[in-house]
């Protein structure tokens, strides 16, 4: 399994989320399963470099979070807050790769990355609504195991972040779930994009959750399943 991860950095970074360190707790993980893995820390630059990978990962952060009304600071890119959208190769390169079925595993806050991506929010089924979207504080989480496609997925605990009021968008099916305000909310699911299988996993705020073994476990099943071919 050839896996990229696109770390978050630059306009894809943010002050809560070490990306640079949980990215490599990923790669580990992965390598550890037999995946050959390379990490990007410009995730426009890695969509451009898709050709013969397997799965692609995203962990990375929100690039519109210091736009006009944000409480972050402006960016330099553009007058008034925002940023420049990214390069045509980069819009294309991930179209192609969904196009042909590439695998997908969003991470954590890349539910709320890759805004200027017109397949994003689609592919991954759920994005963080901002002003509706939200988590309580982190703490040591039960997570309710489910199953994905007939195999069992244990429960676990882990010390993370929960994340609530995710925004669904098409049709999914949520394979691991946490408590919250309100009752039951995803922690993990699977849908299909096309040709493409994505996985998204709510985790990994920081090295932390990777202590888990629950979540690793989590981690490599949802990545084999998302790099398997329909």
């Amino acid at each position: 399994m050839r896996v990229v991860i696109a770390s978050g950095a630059g306009r894809y970074a943010d002050p809560w989320h070490p990306f640079a360190a949980t990215s490599a707790c990923v790669a580990r993980i992965l390598r550890e399963s037999g995946a050959q893995v390379r990490t990007d820390d410009d995730v426009d630059r890695a969509m451009t470099a898709l050709d013969g990978v397997d799965l692609l990962v995203v962990n990375a952060g929100d690039p519109w979070r210091s736009g006009p009304g944000d409480d972050g600071p402006e960016s330099p890119d553009v007058p008034g807050g925002g940023t420049a959208p990214p390069p045509r190769e980069s819009l294309d390169g991930f179209g192609r790769a969904l196009d042909r079925g590439i695998g997908v595993l969003a991470l954590h806050s890349a539910c709320a990355s890759m805004r200027d991506y017109p397949q994003w929010a689609l592919a991954v089924g759920r994005v963080w609504l901002p002003g509706v979207s939200f988590h309580p504080p982190a703490d040591e989480a039960l997570i309710h195991g489910g199953e994905l496609e007939g195999r069992p997925i244990a429960g676990f605990r882990v010390w993370d972040e929960r994340y609530c009021r995710l925004q669904q968008v098409g049709e999914s099916t949520v394979v691991a779930q946490h408590d919250g305000a309100a009752g039951p909310e995803p922690t993990a699911w699977v849908r299909r994009q096309g040709r493409s299988r994505v996985a998204v996993d709510v985790l990994g705020h920081d090295e932390r959750s990777y202590e888990s073994a629950g979540h690793r476990a989590l981690l490599v099943t949802l990545a084999r399943w998302a790099a398997a071919r329909a």
